[in-house]
């Protein structure tokens, strides 16, 4: 079994075939994407949300991102593992996002580690290059970033904040990024970049223009309360586990279970 790589993605950039990417945060769900044909699983700090009950990825910690990734790991066999750089974690300088990235890829086992930003970032993603790491950057909308801008709107939609993310792209590409995920921009702006760089681009919100695409397991799955506009749930697990814990529970309480 061939596993997947930054090579392997590379590769697909230039043959012009799609990839997939998928968040994943423990053994099960690395597992089942795994065995759906899932390329990249992407142990994100929508963790936070999706899994711990924070209101946003701020207070996840470096020790939830190492303790769910190394879970993942265990339950993949070839797909690329990249593991998100919590806030605080990487932001004060090249050599604290170098010291978080070793503890990282140390004690979990992954490949890869994404960290938000683009021009301010573009140093550190070259020093982490330089060094041996492989680094997946992430611009347009930054989670992180949520107590500066307020809100979780979408990014790029007026001629400052264009500009601005072109240039974030140019940056981290040419600091030595691996790829690149584009998040909540315009599909037009998305287009232009997945044009203009060599390394793959990942969408999650900014039309199907990219070299992948990437959501969130719980989205896809219908597990969430309620989904992003451009994230359907391709089933309703959420409704059908319900279901299926409400007919077990009713067959504990009449005695029906067990037989």
């Amino acid at each position: 079994m061939k596993r997947t790589t930054a090579a392997t993605l590379a590769k697909a950039k230039a043959n012009h075939e799609k990839t997939v990417w998928l968040t994943a945060c423990d053994t099960t769900s690395a597992q089942l994407a795994e065995a759906a044909g899932v390329d990249v699983l992407l142990v994100g700090d929508s963790l936070g949300m999706v899994a711990l009950g924070f209101d946003s990825t701020i207070p996840v910690t470096l020790e939830h991102m190492i303790h769910h990734t190394a879970a993942v790991v265990r339950g993949h066999s070839k797909a690329w593992v990249v593991c998100d750089l919590p806030f605080g974690s990487y932001q004060q300088s090249p050599e604290q996002a170098f010291a978080s990235s070793v503890a990282v890829l140390q004690q979990s086992g992954c490949d890869a580690v994404k960290l938000e930003g683009g021009v301010p970032m573009a140093e550190t993603i070259r020093f982490l290059s330089e060094r041996g790491i492989a680094v997946v950057a992430h611009i347009g909308l930054t989670p992180q970033s949520v107590k500066k801008f307020g809100s979780y709107r979408a990014r790029g939609t007026n001629p400052a904040e264009y500009d601005a993310i072109l240039a974030d792209a140019q940056a981290v590409t040419e600091a030595g990024a691996v790829a690149l995920v584009l998040e909540c921009i315009p599909a037009g702006l998305a287009q232009t970049i997945t044009n203009s760089v060599a390394i793959p681009t990942v969408g999650i919100g900014a039309g199907g223009g990219c070299d992948s695409q990437v959501l969130v397991w719980h989205d896809v799955l219908g597990l969430s309360l309620k989904n992003p506009s451009f994230a359907p749930a391709y089933c309703n697990l959420r409704e059908q586990i319900t279901t299926a814990i409400e007919a077990w529970s009713a067959d504990v309480r009449s005695g029906a279970f067990p037989k």
